[in-house]
């Protein structure tokens, strides 16, 4: 079982690794392709744009066929795309390249969550979803520094790096999934596989919950480097190291969330860690630098705790279209992060600066909370081992 935790783990750290990649070669690739720094930021954008747009039906779709044969197509397109950025050369020809990276993993990186339940045993699923997460926080952490360095011999090194090692695990994944083919309605339209989630109250507030709660995390998020920029005078390295630390909070919470949640059990971890949370976010604004930074590190780690505990709570609803389940969750964050970038942008200039952006993130994770229990995806001890043994 260590091996799919192991290539789970990569698959993440890779698909995050080449979101985050792209943030220190902008200054260097809007010099190479000499556009403005107003649509500079498109080359982010096209990735997370392509990412969004197809999750939705990626899920769906997926739920339709062998989810080892899309895992390694999708690392494969995933491979071939991200590599081409390398030998972008214009900017018209990078916004594509870019934007098939993000199709690439809007089909690859729902297959992990989908897959784990599939391959692992009961008692490992919370686990290994927390490896999986961990690949992501670690990007998070290592993303923008190993960009640079590759990027200090050429900057199409980090592109042709990143496809090379995901085309690796594309092999990886060959040789070591098992098939892992659809129960029935292979042939079921995509609106038609929303719809269990759809008539279902548990799954609705459960997916109302999880925007919520990464509307207030997402919120916060969007702002701190500016926060820190005008209230302590960090510099861009120094805001570099501070997110990198957070982004290690983030790799510590995932790693521990499994013993965490045997220790206290699905909804004592819930209710304690997003009421932890919610008073965090309201103090944070308010400390000087390094109470700040140990505020937000102990934020980021409860946050790696808590995501993926919900993405195996969201999972469990129904095991023949985890494909879509985790499609719809993919796609719930990205909203909630978009919408929460604007929201913040408003908050902050309008509204008391950071301190305003505590308050409305602290009152998004308190009705998260409350939507949760409500819903019925967080109940109690019965009913989580029901939730852990169903997928199986």
């Amino acid at each position: 079982m260590l091996k799919y935790s192991i290539l789970f783990f990569l698959v993440m750290f890779m698909i995050g690794t080449d979101t985050f990649l792209i943030s220190p070669l902008l200054p260097t690739l809007q010099a190479e392709y000499g556009v403005s720094t107003g649509i500079a930021g498109w080359m982010i954008g096209a990735y997370t744009l392509g990412s969004a747009l197809f999750a939705l039906i990626s899920g769906p779709l997926s739920d339709g066929w062998n989810r080892r044969t899309v895992m390694i197509c999708g690392l494969a397109a995933f491979s071939v795309s991200t590599a081409l950025c390398g030998f972008a050369d214009s900017y018209w020809m990078m916004l594509l390249f870019r934007f098939l990276a993000g199709v690439s993993a809007a089909f690859t990186a729902p297959q992990v969550w989908a897959s784990i339940p599939a391959v692992m045993p009961p008692q490992r699923i919370a686990k290994t979803m927390g490896i999986a997460f961990g690949g992501l926080a670690a990007a998070q952490a290592l993303g923008v520094p190993i960009g640079s360095w590759l990027a200090a011999a050429d900057w199409p090194v980090p592109f042709w790096s990143i496809g090379a090692f995901s085309l690796l695990l594309a092999v990886a994944a060959f040789l070591l999934l098992p098939d892992m083919k659809p129960s029935g309605q292979s042939r079921a339209s995509i609106f038609s596989r929303y719809m269990p989630l759809i008539t279902n109250g548990r799954a609705r507030g459960g997916f109302l919950a999880y925007l919520l709660l990464h509307l207030g995390s997402g919120t916060a998020m969007a702002f701190i480097g500016k926060w820190m920029a005008d209230h302590f005078e960090l510099s861009i390295g120094g805001i570099g190291n501070v997110m990198m630390g957070l982004g290690c909070g983030t790799l510590l919470g995932s790693i521990i969330s499994s013993a965490v949640i045997r220790k206290l059990g699905s909804t004592r971890t819930v209710t304690a860690g997003m009421l932890l949370l919610a008073l965090l976010y309201i103090v944070g604004p308010h400390a000087d630098l390094s109470p700040a930074v140990m505020i937000y590190f102990v934020i980021f780690t409860v946050l790696g705790v808590i995501f993926p505990l919900v993405m195996g709570l969201l999972t469990a609803l129904n095991a023949s279209i985890r494909g879509t389940i985790s499609s719809l969750a993919n796609s719930t964050m990205n909203g909630a992060n978009t919408l929460g970038a604007w929201l913040a942008g408003l908050l902050y200039v309008h509204f008391a600066g950071y301190a305003s952006i505590g308050i409305f993130s602290a009152a998004c994770i308190v009705l998260s909370l409350v939507t949760f229990r409500l819903g019925g995806l967080v109940t109690g001890a019965g009913s989580e081992a029901k939730q852990q043994s169903k997928p199986a």
